[in-house]
């Protein structure tokens, strides 16, 4: 460490520009983090990108929120033996700090301890090793945030890949399987044990395959084929990344046996020889297969953009039979609760004309113009509840988006429950929220839409509609709730269903797909504080060329997911089912995480879903993370343990993203989704412990907490949480806010005392912690329906600390049929329920 003069340092705090240090003679070795992709907490303003500090250059710099603790990481690509980090300091220096290393950037280990630092040049001897390397600050110099002009890491990375094809076997020893073997004899793993005296045969049939795991994805430069007498006439040599969907190397035609060795070029975990020739009576004989890499492996670099994968429909006003195709996904879909099919319809801007689109499970419409009003549909997008008798509470898991609707009766029909978002839709005609005939609903979401009739809820039980116009809304049931909607009836919740608050305070439209002109891209609209209203055509905001996004499809790994994001892509799922083999880690602030169709992510083996860094601006918006039949820990972590950066400025959001415990097989996680980070807008989210479908029971698809919240200035707009084995909603952040909560109590509760706590029968379904000074909350109901005992009576719906910062406004609980009861709604405050009648219990302010 370099000690600056007073008179230099009080200067240089007050300017806050400083001209860099020139940096030490043995920095002159280029740093292993120089041009690598770099990720912080926070940062001051877009002059100052945490890449500013890897770039080369000692005249640009990362700068950091005013606040701590903040970090700065750089991803050196591969891992590295870690001998000297080099930190040029702007003024705005770091008094306390660690640099730490990890070989997963989730993970860390310190490497050095920095305490009563004097800013200038700090020249750091490490020893460790990994492959992402941060500053941690923990305690700044001066009023102002972190500042560095440049970042270096040095150390031994090894050789790189990429050079000559190594001589190496690259598949020796490694895992094999085959199509069929002739005997016990001759298995799959004798062609790749290095020995030529054993060798793999196949049943005497075409085709025939034998394939190797190589364990990583590599890059394939040459294969070596001995073949026994029992040769193959006719073959390929392919690769996968996933051992599904293979790509062909080498097509080998009137092939004479033998030893033979074939130049290729491709990349792949797996690599298989498929016989569909054989130049025998016999079947495939082969002493030994040996696969060669590029100097030994390497993972080529993923590429973004590409096309929209297999379940995409992507269509245009002159599409031949269009309504046919709306017609037959439909059919499909109209009742597969539980399936694994997904659709995404795209509409390109234009108009159409008679159309009805109907939309069933896991199906996606949405119009690829930039406002609503590019893509017009003279017809109706319907959702009704035909398949269920008339009964639309499990009309889930479907949404509409960015179009405008001109009803052919005036009126648009969308009967819906949980996990079914209206965004951005333009309704030229009014709206039915309830199924033909008015059977039962249990909604729903609105957000940035403009119906110019008239809302119908009649038989929804609940809705929350935020930053919208309407031309009137008759009635509801039991919680209807608005935020910035402009035509929303007054709060009458003494008497009604209403509340309206006359903004919402923090909001950011969910990213979304559009064409500008024949190229696709990915609007990120800008955050918007109280606001009221509709936030198009004004549009503000960003947009990201596809070529910046990994675009998911079905067969990708997480080991792919995984190294796109840490080249700075950013990741649209196209529709399907991920099943995951490690934990997917979003590090880098601003990455969009964009599903479509309702793309659904499986953890398998106990692992997480999904880990998000503490980090500005990250977008999580429209799939579904299904848990997994081997207990996960989180299934969405956003921000680690202890996390404390300021980001008021770009927070995180987190919309349309649903979490599903059992239903379509038995799930188990202890937490469904867990929020360390500070600022989050959680918007519109139905985390839900399945009560009917398979896999579901007290321990079968057991989920103590659905929402955790640890982070301060977190804001929830539509939170809908249900069945939990403890507390749905577990709230111990500091400044919490949620506008509209629905909730159901777990149905399969066996007895009393399987939930009796601290002398309390019942977990809360939303429950502040007993620290927590401020809270405010408006709009929210629980309802219990104890199926399994219905003599239950449970203590409260809510428990909060009695604190001047805590406040609840309308909210209420209810017995649905009498199948168990409350016996206050809010701690010891409210009416217990009773009987049969379904009769709500309010408190329209607490305390």
């Amino acid at each position: 460490m370099r000690l600056r003069s007073l008179g230099i340092a009080l200067v240089t705090a007050a300017a806050l520009v400083t001209i860099p240090a020139q940096l030490p003679a043995a920095a002159a070795d280029p740093p292993l983090s120089q041009g690598k992709t770099a990720t912080a907490s926070s940062t001051e303003n877009a002059g100052t990108p945490a890449s500013a500090a890897v770039d080369g250059d000692a005249g640009t710099r990362w700068s950091s929120a005013a606040s701590d603790n903040q970090w700065i990481q750089a991803d050196l690509g591969r891992s590295a033996d870690l001998t000297k980090v080099v930190l040029n300091w702007e003024a705005a220096y770091g008094k306390d700090y660690k640099i730490q290393a990890s070989e997963d950037g989730n993970a860390w280990t310190d490497l050095r301890t920095v305490t009563g630092g004097d800013g200038g040049t700090d020249t750091l001897d490490v020893s460790g090793h990994g492959r992402y390397v941060r500053m941690y600050g923990t305690a700044r110099a001066t009023q102002y945030g972190y500042s560095l002009w440049e970042f270096q890491v040095f150390g031994d990375a090894g050789t790189p890949p990429g050079g000559s094809c190594s001589t190496t076997n690259a598949a020796k020893g490694h895992a094999a399987s085959a199509s069929s073997t002739e005997n016990a004899g001759t298995p799959a793993s004798a062609a790749f044990d290095g020995a030529t005296g054993t060798r793999w045969s196949s049943q005497a049939s075409d085709p025939q395959w034998v394939q190797v795991d190589l364990g990583a994805s590599q890059n394939i430069c040459k294969v070596d084929l001995n073949w026994e007498a029992a040769y193959a006439k006719a073959f390929k040599i392919q690769a996968s990344a996933d051992g599904q969907t293979w790509s062909t190397l080498k097509d080998v035609t009137g092939a004479t046996g033998g030893t033979a060795s074939y130049d290729v070029s491709g990349s792949g975990r797996y690599l298989r020889v498929l016989g569909t020739s054989r130049a025998t009576a016999y079947g495939y004989s082969l002493w030994e297969v040996a696969v060669h890499t590029t100097d030994g492996g390497g993972t080529p670099p993923v590429e973004g953009g590409g096309d929209l994968g297999p379940n995409v429909i992507v269509v245009d006003p002159n599409t031949a039979n269009l309504q046919g195709k709306f017609d037959q996904v439909f059919a499909q879909q109209e009742s597969n609760q539980f399936g694994s099919q997904r659709y995404q319809f795209l509409l390109k801007p234009g108009t159409y004309n008679g159309i009805n689109a109907q939309i069933g499970f896991y199906t996606s419409i949405s119009g690829l113009g930039l406002n609503p009003d590019d893509t017009k549909i003279n017809g109706d997008v319907t959702v009704d509840a035909g398949w269920f008798n008339g009964n639309a509470t499990q009309n889930f898991w479907r949404s509409a988006e960015n179009l405008a609707i001109n009803p052919v009766n005036g009126t648009d029909r969308w009967a819906v429950a949980q996990a079914a978002p209206f965004r951005r839709i333009h309704v030229t005609g009014g709206l039915n929220l309830a199924p033909n005939g008015y059977g039962w609903a249990s909604g729903g979401y609105i957000a940035d839409s403009k119906i110019d009739g008239t809302v119908g809820p009649y038989s929804q039980q609940q809705w929350y509609t935020r930053d919208s116009s309407v031309g009137g809304w008759t009635n509801g049931v039991w919680n209807m709730t608005f935020s910035g909607v402009q035509g929303a009836p007054a709060t009458n919740f003494d008497t009604g269903p209403y509340t309206t608050l006359d903004t919402t305070p923090v909001s950011r439209e969910k990213p979304f797909l559009y064409l500008d002109g024949n190229d696709y891209k990915v609007f990120v609209p800008s955050k918007r504080t109280n606001a009221r209203g509709v936030s198009w055509p004004a549009n503000a905001g960003t947009s990201l060329p596809l070529s910046q996004f990994y675009v998911v499809k079905p067969g990708a790994t997480a080991a792919t997911i995984n190294q796109a994001l840490s080249q700075g892509l950013n990741l649209l799922f196209t529709p399907g089912v991920y099943h995951l083999d490690q934990t997917i880690d979003v590090n880098r602030a601003g990455t969009v995480v964009l599903g479509l169709g309702l793309a659904t992510i499986v953890p398998d083996h106990g692992i997480d879903a999904m880990h998000v860094a503490d980090v500005d601006g990250v977008r999580l918006a429209g799939f579904l993370i299904d848990a997994g039949s081997t207990r996960s820990d989180t299934l969405l972590q956003i921000g680690p343990a202890g996390s404390g950066a300021d980001h008021a400025a770009n927070p995180t959001t987190m919309q349309d993203v649903f979490v599903r415990i059992g239903g379509a097989g038995a799930g188990l996680a202890t937490n469904s989704v867990v929020i360390n980070s500070d600022d989050v807008v959680v918007d519109h989210t139905w985390l839900w412990r399945a009560d009917h479908g398979t896999g579901v029971g007290w321990e079968t698809n057991r989920a103590d907490y659905g929402l955790v919240v640890n982070g301060d200035d977190v804001l929830a707009t539509g939170l809908f949480v249900e069945h939990f084995n403890k507390y749905d909603v577990l709230w111990n952040g500091e400044r919490g806010r949620t506008l509209f909560f629905q909730n159901e109590k777990a149905y399969d509760v066996p007895n009393a005392a399987a939930v009796t706590h601290d002398g309390i029968v019942g977990y809360a379904a939303y429950k502040v912690a007993d620290s927590v000074t401020t809270h405010e909350a408006w709009g929210m109901g629980s309802y219990c329906n104890f199926t399994s005992d219905p003599g239950i009576v449970q203590q409260h719906g809510f428990q909060v600390p009695v604190k001047p910062g805590i406040k609840l406004h309308d909210i209420f609980v209810i017995s649905l049929g009498g199948k168990g009861q409350y016996a206050h709604v809010v701690n010891n405050t409210g009416a217990p329920t009773s009987g049969t009648d379904t009769i709500p219990s309010k408190v329209t302010s607490f305390p």
